[in-house]
């Protein structure tokens, strides 16, 4: 406890969203002296460091738990990162590195999957693009023909964690962190299911494509939205089924489409003009159909398509507490967090200990 690193009471305080001013008028403190206390200017009192742990939820350990590896920015594919705001972008990258060491202690007490992501290759062409999903697919024992079942699981079968930041995700819309284990964001923004899927899709892309590359511009936002189109429905069997017209399109073989492979008709329409199936100018009119009747954001049979709920994390610390009620709060900590931030950071509440349970050490193997 005599330790004292300022990186992490940074990281603690990024995770709360506050200020340098707004902590420091929770600890009675100034935004100087807290900021001298993150650079490790200066260190804290005792009572100073129990004070700032309880306005962070965290406890004072974690201040002297060193942070090793943290989440850098050009670790994370942001969508609209240019318009995300600073503030945003640095309390999701702090979410990130807490969610990973959380992570990272889970692995020590349950098996998860092995990371297995395709080897990253940096498209030069529309067609390159084509070839890097269908080989995903292929590698993941998708095949060509068929509509995927779950896109939630297809990551989380190639060892990504998906998470939902519930009170971040509707000003960044949805990000992926490049990490040992791959992290994925999904953003609850958006409710309809097929919209989710392609956000998955989208995020895989960058994970495979753009590793080392800063994202969020057009070039590698339109490359991932190619890649997601073309791995949710190869080009092959889209245009075995696609509705082909030469004045206009055919609504209601679109819909059926849209609830075969589970995307939405917006994404069907931009994957018909990807592939020359359609022209600009049909492409034009779907999308103002779209508008007209309301369906912007929100498409008729939204309903229809099941909203993916993330498995990998939840059935990890299910596993872990089975028949240990401690299991959980000892996870929580060994990382030094509070229950409510380990509620907020994995969307499950740590169980109500029983008074006649004895706290034991965790001795069962995966």
């Amino acid at each position: 406890m005599s330790v004292f690193f300022g990186d992490k009471l940074r990281l603690a305080r990024l995770l709360a969203g506050l200020s340098l001013d707004e902590l420091g008028g929770y600890v009675a403190s100034s935004r100087q002296f807290v900021h001298q206390l993150e650079t490790g200017a200066k260190e804290p009192t005792s009572e100073m460091r129990n004070a700032l742990a309880a306005a962070l939820n965290v406890s004072p350990s974690f201040f002297s738990m060193p942070s090793t590896n943290p989440v850098r920015e050009e670790d994370c594919h942001f969508r609209r990162l240019a318009s995300a705001p600073r503030n945003i972008v640095a309390q999701t990258i702090a979410r990130g590195t807490a969610l990973e060491a959380l992570v990272e202690a889970l692995e020590k007490h349950v098996r998860m999957p092995q990371v297995d992501f395709p080897e990253e290759i940096r498209p030069v062409s529309s067609e390159a693009i084509e070839r890097i999903a269908e080989t995903a697919r292929l590698h993941w024992g998708l095949g060509l023909e068929g509509p995927i079942t779950s896109m939630t699981r297809v990551v989380e079968n190639a060892g990504a964690v998906v998470v939902q930041f519930d009170d971040l995700t509707d000003r960044i819309d949805a990000l992926s962190m490049a990490r040992r284990r791959p992290i994925i964001v999904r953003s609850t923004a958006k409710v309809a299911g097929a919209r989710m899927r392609f956000d998955l899709a989208h995020e895989a892309a960058h994970l495979i494509m753009h590793q080392g590359i800063v994202t969020g511009d057009s070039v590698t936002e339109s490359e991932a939205h190619r890649f997601a189109g073309a791995f949710l429905i190869p080009r092959n069997a889209f245009a075995k089924e696609f509705p082909r017209s030469r004045r206009t399109l055919d609504w209601n073989s679109l819909f059926a489409m849209k609830l075969r492979w589970k995307v939405s008709v917006r994404a069907i329409a931009r994957r018909a003009l990807d592939l020359g199936l359609i022209d600009a100018a049909q492409y034009r009119t779907a999308n103002v159909q779209l508008v007209k009747t309301g369906q912007a954001k929100a498409e008729r049979y939204d309903d229809h398509i099941v909203v993916e709920t993330p498995e990998l994390l939840r059935n990890a610390l299910t596993w872990l507490s089975k028949g240990n009620s401690l299991a959980l709060h000892r996870l929580a900590a060994d990382v030094g967090m509070s229950p409510s931030l380990f509620s907020r950071l994995t969307g499950e509440n740590l169980p109500i200990i029983p008074s006649n349970v004895v706290d034991m050490t965790m001795s069962r193997s995966p």
